[in-house]
């Protein structure tokens, strides 16, 4: 008799009682865990591109291999400012690699290339001289261009090494053509890494 005591009270130890605090311990797990995937779903969709940049266009800044991570999402919520770095496709063509460049002008300014000087409405970038090779060529930007709603004009740092918006082939750069914001560079072509600045 005391044994079926002994062994049903043992049975009745092992049985787990749903109470409410295990209730709200799921819950909270599962709320966790769902928050963890929106979290890691955001971070790819912002930054979830990689690009590797191809030539000198951008020296110093970037160097020829580095990989530069692509906010995806500033873009959508902003538009481009004048010294961003950003990473497009060439009029959208999607066969093309991607091209890493700085915007020097934003849509209503007016651009031109005059002696090898930058020129935004009429007036030489002043700090531009200080920064920059003086261009030998001033490409399409020898005759003044208006930049309309959406469009960008975008020059590599290694201006006279760079092909960007002073090539025929490249031109103004339209904002759905932007992939997005370059943010970090990494890898092993200068040996540092950082902040696109």
């Amino acid at each position: 008799m005391f044994r079926k005591k002994r062994y049903r009270s043992m049975f009745h130890e092992k049985k787990k009682v749903v109470t409410p605090e295990l209730i709200r311990e799921i819950l909270s797990w599962l709320f966790y865990t769902i928050l963890a995937v929106f979290i890691a779903f955001v971070l790819v969709l912002a930054f979830g591109k990689r690009v590797k940049v191809i030539g000198d266009s951008m020296e110093t800044a970037l160097y020829n291999g580095k990989n530069v991570l692509v906010d995806r999402i500033v873009y959508r919520l902003f538009a481009p400012s004048r010294g961003d770095v950003i990473v497009f496709l060439p009029n959208g063509n999607e066969k093309s690699h991607y091209y890493v460049k700085r915007v020097v002008a934003i849509p209503g300014e007016t651009v031109q290339i005059k002696d090898g000087i930058l020129y935004i409405n009429g007036e030489a970038v002043s700090n531009d001289a200080k920064e920059y090779d003086k261009m030998e060529e001033a490409g399409i930007a020898e005759n003044e261009i208006t930049l309309g709603n959406g469009e960008f004009f975008v020059l590599g740092d290694n201006r006279n090494s760079s092909e960007d918006s002073r090539s025929a082939n490249i031109g103004v750069v339209k904002r759905d053509t932007i992939a997005g914001k370059a943010w970090f560079s990494y890898g092993k072509a200068d040996g540092a890494s950082g902040f696109v600045n």
